[in-house]
């Protein structure tokens, strides 16, 4: 049983698609609890007009009755307010009006390489699939995967630990009840002496015309061991979080456990020593590992961080060519936040989700929640672990 994911839609299109296949009947879904996952990603100091204009929401279209899933592929819209301003230039059918083409790529942006590969003379047919507002589907079909994962008694967290030069104390400590009031944080940052210095450094950025990047982390608690597996390249569970994570636009990098950290030192420093207890069962003292060992988790919380380049697109442009004239010019303007660290977070929790959520539904297979649950027990039963 595998459970598989979709997107669909442009920035500026009528709204974005994600269907998610794959879930268990008999699933229990929360309305608000999907809707506040859609209203987080739009969280943070730095965002720009685009956030004051969209309120997103989940709305169904199939595979949920009466608050609990059939079975059956779930189908979500998350509507574009802002289509009612792109009616005509976004329109699926051909309009009246002559429509102003984009022929201005942006450094660090999809524009010129998709125009090369598709064949557009249009930049717009390319940045409207390649915008990060994609996202928003990405985080309605996460939030799907969250009700499996708390049903199965995971939660899955994000904070930001870096925007541009302020970095924020690292602690090793960290529990899911620590991240309750993460979202309070404008930044999203769990020290609050970091936090204020990170909004001084956006606001000081921003007049500059400048965007910030940074670095986040996801954790999850409450995974059994054996997710992923050892046999196979593909079915690694370290892979396949890096390859989600990485997959988020503008993230140029990202690490499951502590991965350049460890690169220096001697490999005493560097590995999570093994320990059993009659209270504890096999535990670890330190969790250097981010939770997978193998390509499997290893039952201690998960731990994935991700560097995020400063967004392409600047307040004041940098250097680019006319993509008919060939003359050089400066990159095209549109409406940009400074910096978008504490919702990459979020999105990232999306597809941590996802992949965790895949890995549950192909180890314990399962039509309705029922079988999943019974499957999960089973399995902490026979490895008698810490039940």
């Amino acid at each position: 049983m595998a459970l598989r994911f979709t997107t669909a839609g442009e920035s500026h299109g009528p709204g974005l698609v994600a269907i998610v296949d794959g879930l268990p009947a008999g699933l229990e879904v929360d309305r608000e609890r999907l809707d506040r996952e859609m209203a987080r990603r739009q969280l943070g100091h730095g965002r720009g007009g685009r956030m004051k204009i969209e309120r997103d929401a989940v709305e169904v279209r199939s595979g949920i009755r009466h608050g609990r899933t059939l079975g059956s592929p779930v189908a979500v819209l998350v509507a574009n307010r802002d289509y009612a301003n792109w009616e005509e230039r976004m329109s699926p059918w051909p309009v009246d009006a002559e429509v102003d083409e984009s022929h201005l790529p942006r450094p660090g942006h999809a524009d010129l390489v998709g125009m090369l590969k598709f064949g557009h003379r249009d930049a717009r047919n390319v940045l409207e699939r390649a915008s990060a507002r994609e996202t928003a589907a990405r985080v309605a079909a996460g939030a799907l995967a969250k009700e499996l994962l708390r049903a199965l008694g995971v939660s899955v967290h994000s904070h930001v630990l870096q925007v541009a030069s302020v970095r924020a104390p690292e602690r090793d400590d960290l529990a899911a009840e620590d991240f309750d009031d993460v979202d309070d944080s404008p930044v999203r940052c769990l020290d609050p002496e970091a936090s204020e210095r990170m909004v001084a450094e956006i606001d000081r950025l921003r007049k500059e015309n400048e965007s910030l990047g940074g670095i986040f982390e996801v954790r999850a608690f409450g995974l059994v061991p054996g997710l992923g597996s050892h046999t196979s390249w593909e079915e690694r569970l370290d892979g396949r979080l890096a390859g989600a994570v990485v997959s988020i636009q503008a993230v140029k990098g990202a690490s499951v456990g502590e991965g350049w950290e460890v690169a220096g030192r001697p490999g005493s420093a560097s590995h999570d020593e093994i320990f059993w207890s009659a209270e504890r069962g096999y535990h670890r003292e330190t969790n250097r590992a981010g939770g997978v060992e193998g390509g499997m988790s290893n039952g201690e919380p998960l731990v994935v961080r991700a560097a995020l380049k400063p967004i392409s697109t600047l307040t004041k442009p940098l250097r680019s060519v006319d993509t008919e004239s060939k003359e050089p010019a400066q990159a095209m303007r549109e409406r940009t936040d400074s910096t978008v660290v504490p919702a990459a977070g979020v999105v990232a929790e999306a597809m941590v989700a996802l992949v965790l959520a895949r890995c549950y539904r192909e180890k314990f297979g399962g039509d309705h929640i029922d079988d999943v649950l019974a499957a999960v027990e089973a399995y902490r039963e026979r490895i008698d672990w810490r039940r």
